[in-house]
């Protein structure tokens, strides 16, 4: 909670700006393209994160599918996780948040601005409305980044069991599935301190549509966590 109090005195001039402009970003007539809707909020986060003092170690950008079209899968340490993936992440992308944090101020905007999407896991008349909106923009080539966990892990870089039901939008899209792990992004706003702090994001290599042929959801859950999993054991040794 320090460094969000620190970010937000740090940027309080450029605040004011950031946000008209993304609230413009974020009505249906807008006429920016994705890429640039993106673009501007990536740098804004930039800019969040180096006054936040926070540096965001890349891995694996390589990985990322040559063509548009796929979900990114990563655990979830906390708050920090969106500011960190989109850091990292140099195509566009479309997130899903839970339904509890998709009317807070500025996060309601950004997420309006990248087409994102807000899941009420209690309704499951809704989150499958949710899951075939994704499966379709997907299919034209949209990206989105889903968090399977559900809720934060609370024990650091451990991971929680993923759901099987977040995969199913990438099943039916038959779109790449690439394991993304994040390493130390619940210190940022956990610790109480402002110092100065590292958080790694590995972009793993994608399972294709004939990687998880005739798998179940479940089983392509747990195959993802255990790579996430791997990749972070081997990262912080």
């Amino acid at each position: 909670m320090n460094r969000i109090v620190y970010m937000v005195i740090r940027n309080l001039l450029r605040a004011p700006i950031w946000f008209l402009t993304v609230c413009k970003m974020g009505k249906p007539e807008d006429t920016h393209t994705e890429q640039e809707r993106y673009d501007y909020i990536r740098h804004m986060v930039k800019v969040i994160n180096k006054t936040g003092r926070v540096q965001v170690e890349a891995w694996g950008q390589e990985n990322l599918p040559r063509e548009n079209g796929f979900i990114l899968f990563p655990n979830h340490q906390g708050l920090f996780d969106s500011l960190a993936i989109m850091d990292a992440c140099p195509r566009p992308l479309g997130i899903v948040i839970k339904k509890e944090a998709a009317d807070i101020i500025l996060i309601k905007q950004v997420i309006a601005a990248l087409r994102g999407m807000a899941i009420d896991r209690k309704d499951i008349k809704a989150s499958l409305k949710l899951i075939g909106k994704m499966t379709e923009d997907v299919k034209n080539g949209k990206n989105y980044v889903i968090f399977p966990e559900g809720t934060r892990s609370h024990k650091g870089n451990q991971l929680l069991p993923f759901k099987g039901g977040t995969f199913k939008s990438a099943v039916n899209a038959h779109c790449p599935i690439v394991p993304v792990a994040l390493i130390d992004c619940f210190k940022p706003f956990d610790e109480p301190s402002i110092k100065k702090v590292k958080v790694q994001i590995c972009f793993l290599p994608p399972l294709y549509p004939e990687d998880y042929k005739g798998m179940k959801t479940v089983e392509i859950a747990e195959l993802v966590k255990e790579k996430i999993q791997k990749e972070i054991n081997e990262k912080i040794g």
